[in-house]
């Protein structure tokens, strides 16, 4: 072994109370054998209960979600307004699940289990929410066995299992459905760090598959994961004490690539989605040092979390130079500890580590930081503390019970703060008006709650928060977008109309804005006017049936116009088959131009799909007229 490795990575690995006797069976005493069989089967009944107590705490935390909607924070992205995801686990969704990238992710596992939601409950909203619970729940018995197996020491991986399972931070990828692929890969994450330790413990082909196949799984639910390698190699110097040079790394060469695969992959399809932001180097690395103070406060004092912050505008040079020196400070001080505290490096690394996917320096999305991307990197901030605490309490033995004492306490603020903050995702409502209350500038939460309350048909509660948002962040086509339709929903378009003009102004690929310009001016009855608006969606959007379908209906009331109307009604239904007001206006239009026997056939499939006692009038005078 060379010689740069630590004293201590030269150590004998710590077993288990019951499985550090190493006298042979056949030479102990039956009085001996008894013992140790005694104690194997307290130790047994001692992790059974951690694990049924990990189970239940995180269901007195997370049973409440079983009640809450879907949120219109992606959620609808990746299921409710999803078309492949609503139809469940056939072929095409299948297919589709494993080769689409969704809001700039290709998570092609977590699709997979949308669907199979979708298959299993529908859009059951709840039953979605629970299987992200029963998932941390798996992950924070695993966390606890892994440690269990790895240290030897029961007490302290109870703790960090605890606090994993019931801290705030972690609210966000369990109670948001669109969080599936946190949850999901954190499971397999742990998984694959039991099947490693379990490798390690006798090396061979088939135990390096069972690290190596959830890993993948892992990557494909999600890519933030690609530090695993990284982390096995902390994990052979402390708790694993096998650190050996250059063969440690060489082992995982295969992992390394993957991971080096996934990064590549994830860059590209994010980049081609436009979800990478341009933000000036100097401002992301600012922000960078600000994040990991800003996420160890966090886990510290859980307070005051939303689920998106905004980034800075400008970021106060003292403010990013304290949180350097920081940074710097704990580094160092593992650094100095390093042969005597390994635990204090690996469990710093471990945290710096994971986090750099999400940390910034690549700005993917336009938030400062996310509780989500807390979910892995906080083991290592917590196995610090734990095994900080052990050894107080080895200089200081008067010392236990305060400890003890604090880490009870620590978990049942923690069950409780996370049960108050999982009430928040109860619907987008109550949501965005927490993030509101306790962020600044917060355009994002605006936007979003107005959406939500625009939804519901309260557009005058909708319209402050969309003209706070637009104050915030004039230049996102979207908002003044979403303010015209909620004054158009209230039945003034002449307001809405300068607002939808506007979001074209900024953006003028964005369908939804021509489409509502349109809409508006046709209502007014200006047909003329509004017509090159739903031409614009179209082009913008093809496949925009409704803009479709508006277009029929203005070209429809156009002299001379009729042919294009019908072509019109005709992309309608190619795109929705089952439209009944498509066929019904189609219908009508043909027995206009003298086409009726189409146009009994397609009155017919409207009154097949919707009976109208008015279509029944038209096609009786058609019938009656072909006598």
């Amino acid at each position: 072994m060379s010689s740069d490795v630590p004293p201590v990575a030269r150590a004998s690995r710590p077993q288990p109370a019951a499985q550090a006797h190493d006298e042979p069976p056949e030479t102990r005493s039956p009085e001996e054998t008894e013992r140790l069989a005694g104690a194997a089967r307290r130790h047994k009944l001692l992790d059974l209960a951690v694990c049924l107590g990990l189970i239940l705490s995180t269901l007195a935390v997370y049973a409440q979600v079983g009640g809450f909607d879907f949120v219109n924070y992606d959620d609808n992205l990746y299921v409710y307004e999803n078309a492949h995801v609503r139809a469940g686990l056939t072929p095409g969704s299948v297919k589709w699940a494993l080769t689409a990238a969704v809001a700039g992710n290709w998570t092609p596992v977590t699709m997979l289990s949308h669907l199979l939601d979708v298959q299993l409950f529908g859009m059951s909203s709840g039953m979605h929410h629970l299987v992200n619970v029963v998932f941390h729940t798996l992950s924070a018995v695993l966390l606890f066995l892994l440690l269990r197996r790895a240290t030897g020491g029961p007490a302290l991986s109870a703790f960090v299992a605890f606090v994993f399972a019931l801290h705030p931070l972690h609210v966000e990828s369990v109670a948001w459905v669109s969080e599936r692929k946190d949850v999901l890969s954190g499971f397999f994450w742990f998984l694959a760090l039991y099947g490693y330790v379990r490798y390690t413990e006798r090396p061979n082909s088939g135990r390096f598959l069972l690290v190596g196949a959830p890993f993948c799984l892992g990557l494909m639910s999600k890519p933030m994961i690609v530090t695993f390698p990284f982390t096995l190699l902390l994990l052979d110097i402390w708790p694993l004490r096998r650190a050996q040079w250059p063969k440690t790394v060489s082992e995982k060469l295969p992992l390394i690539a993957l991971s080096a695969g996934a990064s590549a992959m994830t860059y590209f399809v994010q980049k081609s989605a436009g979800a990478v932001t341009a933000i000036p180097l100097a401002t992301r690395t600012a922000n960078v040092f600000i994040s990991y103070v800003t996420y160890i406060g966090q886990m510290l004092w859980p307070t005051r979390l939303a689920i998106y912050y905004p980034y800075p505008q400008s970021i106060q040079a003292w403010r990013a130079a304290a949180a350097c020196a920081v940074i710097l400070a704990v580094s160092a001080l593992a650094a100095w500890a390093w042969r005597r505290r390994p635990y204090l490096a690996v469990g710093w690394l471990w945290f710096l580590g994971t986090l750099v996917p999400a940390i910034g320096l690549v700005q993917v999305g336009t938030q400062a930081h996310a509780d989500r991307y807390m979910y892995i990197p906080m083991v290592g901030l917590l196995s610090m503390l734990a095994w900080g605490a052990a050894d107080l309490v080895k200089k200081w033995p008067r010392t236990k019970p305060a400890i003890a004492a604090a880490a009870v306490v620590s978990c049942a603020a923690c069950m409780a703060l996370a049960w108050k903050q999982a009430a928040y995702w109860q619907n987008s409502e109550t949501l965005f008006q927490h993030a509101i209350e306790v962020t600044q500038d917060n355009w994002l939460a605006e936007f979003d709650l107005g959406t939500y309350l625009n939804t519901m048909g309260r557009g005058a509660d909708a319209i402050p928060h969309f003209k706070t948002a637009l104050r915030i962040k004039p230049d996102d086509a979207r908002v003044p977008d979403s303010l015209g339709a909620s004054l158009a929903s209230l039945g003034d378009c002449a307001a809405a109309v300068p607002y939808f003009e506007a979001a074209i102004r900024a953006r003028p690929d964005l369908a939804k804005a021509s489409y509502n310009l349109g809409y508006c001016l046709a209502t007014s009855g200006d047909d003329a006017a509004a017509i090159p608006h739903f031409e614009a969606a179209i082009r913008a959007q093809p496949g925009f049936a409704d803009a479709h379908f508006r277009l029929g209906m203005s070209l429809s009331r156009i002299p001379g116009r009729a042919p294009n109307a019908i072509r019109e009604y005709q992309a309608v239904l190619r795109l929705t088959p089952d439209d009944a007001k498509a066929h019904a206006k189609l219908g009508e239009l043909l027995a206009s131009v003298g086409r009726i026997e189409e146009a009994i056939a397609h009155l017919e499939a409207a009154q097949r799909i919707h009976f109208d006692p008015a279509i029944s009038k038209i096609l009786a005078g058609l019938r009656e007229g072909q006598r």
